[in-house]
Order: C-alpha cells, then structure tokens, then sequence
C-alpha cells in the first residue's frame, strides 16, 4: 500500500500565506533590475551635460579672471598710456608780431577765431591780407592754423596713436586736391615729431594762387597750417619758395606753441594782436582751396 506523505496543516498555510511576499519580492527585483539601465543612462546623460558646460566659454574666478577650458586665463586688457598734452594754445595768440607782418603784412590784426565746441580740443584762427596797389594790382596773402587734440582712449587706443593717424589723413588731403598743378612735398624738420610741407599751384579766377600746406604731429596734438598768396590784377605772382619758407617758420612756432600751452618751452618773443571779432573783406574764399581750410575768412 503505497504512503502519501501528507504536510501537516499548520505548515500548508504557511506556505500559502508566504507565497504572496515571495511574489512580491520577485516582482520588486524584476522592476529594480528593469530600473537599472535608465537610472545609469539618466547619471551618464547628466555627466555629459555637465562636462559640456565646462567646455563652453569659460567660468569666472573670484578674482574676476575668467578661465579657459585649458586652464589659462585671459588677462585684463592693458591700460591706455595717458596724454601727453592736455591743453591748446590760443590759436590767434601762437604766431609772433615779427612773424605775422612777415606772412600776412597788412593783417596781422585780421586774426579771426574760428567757432569750437571745445577749444580745449580744437580750434583754429585766420588771417588776410591784401596789399592794394591800385592800377599796379595787388598782393594777396591768407594763413589759417588748426590744432587738433586726441585724447587717450581704451577703445581707440593712445592719443599718440590717433594723432599719427589723423596726421596721416591731413597730408593725403594736402597732397590730393582736385585741379593742383606741381605738388610738391618736404619733409619739415624742427616742428614736432612728425611735420611735411606740401606745396602746389591753383588756378583761380581771380590769378595765380601758390597754396602752402605745413602738417605737423607733436606728441598727441596735429596742427596744420595753410598758407597761400597771389598776385591780383596783373600783380607778379610770388615765389613759391619764399611762401613755402615763410609757413614752414610760422608752423614751428604754432608746434611750439602746444608745448608753452601745457606749461613748457617758449612762449613767441612778440605776441600777436588781439584777434578781431570778424576778419577783412579778401578774396580768401576763393583762395583757399585745400580740404583743411574750410574755415575762411
């Protein structure tokens, strides 16, 4: 007879009652197991986002220095050399009497201040002349000086480096003008750090004008000088070498001038006439054809 072990009924119930936890837990490891491959890939998609943002432009230090992804840093940007020159000279103030009567004999009291927003920064005075000899002609003569003063600059860099620039710029205008005949240009030695006297004929109207242009750079400071003359109404024509001379004497003493403005050389033996309120009737609109003497008289 065959023997059929039988559990007793205490343990059978146990083993009904403990196979819901064991079902339980079988299906809590099957969703952990199933939960693994997410949770590394959400910890390596946050690892990589955050190494991109380590590699993007860079992150500042307490210092304010920011950082490169290679570990250097970008240094600040190198401070501006100040200045030199922080004043202009009186424009109508920067020639001598001696050198005036040379240059413009029956004008040295013309002297016109020209309009400025800023006389600190630039500004200009003209004279005229006009020796009337009646039924012989006459002798014309007319000079304008301009200052112009750059200050130092974190974006545009040094005053000294504008200068040289604006410089530059005046010298083409110079050497350029429309309808010039025989340009000629020098070097000027004595007036600054950099100075060029161009010279050339033009044709008006009114005769024969011999145009005299003098740019000079000082330090941060451009001063451009023109000077021209003509003899009217079947008057000779001056010489071209002796206008040319003449401007080149009076452009070192207006480059010298900036220096005695900001409290060193030589201020002229002889200062120049008040300037007047308004200048003499001249021809002068006519006779001053470069791009840097718009201003006349």
């Amino acid at each position: 007879m065959q023997r059929v072990a039988v559990q007793p009924a205490d343990q059978s119930a146990r083993t009904e009652r403990n196979a819901p936890r064991r079902a339980g837990r079988l299906r809590r490891g099957l969703v952990c197991a199933a939960a693994v491959p997410a949770v590394a890939l959400f910890a390596t998609a946050c690892s990589s986002d955050s190494d991109s943002g380590a590699q993007g432009t860079g992150s500042a230090s307490d210092t304010g220095t920011v950082t490169s992804p290679t570990g250097d840093s970008t240094a600040a940007s190198p401070t501006v050399q100040a200045a030199k020159y922080q004043k202009l000279p009186e424009p109508c103030a920067v020639l001598s009497k001696k050198t005036l009567t040379e240059l413009v004999p029956k004008g040295v009291k013309s002297g016109k201040e020209g309009s400025s927003d800023d006389v600190a920064t630039r500004n200009s005075c003209s004279w005229s002349s006009l020796d009337n000899n009646g039924v012989k002609g006459s002798q014309f003569r007319w000079l304008n000086i301009s200052f112009l003063r750059f200050d130092s600059d974190a974006n545009r860099g040094s005053g000294e480096k504008q200068a040289e620039a604006y410089y530059t710029s005046q010298l083409q205008d110079a050497q350029s003008v429309s309808g010039a005949k025989n340009t000629k240009s020098e070097p000027v030695t004595g007036a600054g750090d950099q100075a060029t006297a161009v010279r050339y004929d033009l044709k008006k109207k009114e005769g024969a004008f011999k145009q005299q242009t003098v740019v000079a750079r000082v330090a941060n400071v451009v001063v451009t000088l023109d000077y021209n003359g003509a003899g009217l109404a079947g008057e000779k024509t001056p010489s071209a070498d002796t206008l040319t001379k003449a401007a080149e004497k009076a452009a070192k003493e207006a480059v010298a001038s900036v220096s005695t403005a900001n409290g060193s050389g030589t201020a002229p033996s002889s200062p120049a006439a008040t300037p007047s309120k308004s200048a003499s009737k001249s021809p002068s609109a006519s006779a001053s054809p470069s791009k840097s003497s718009a201003k006349k008289s």
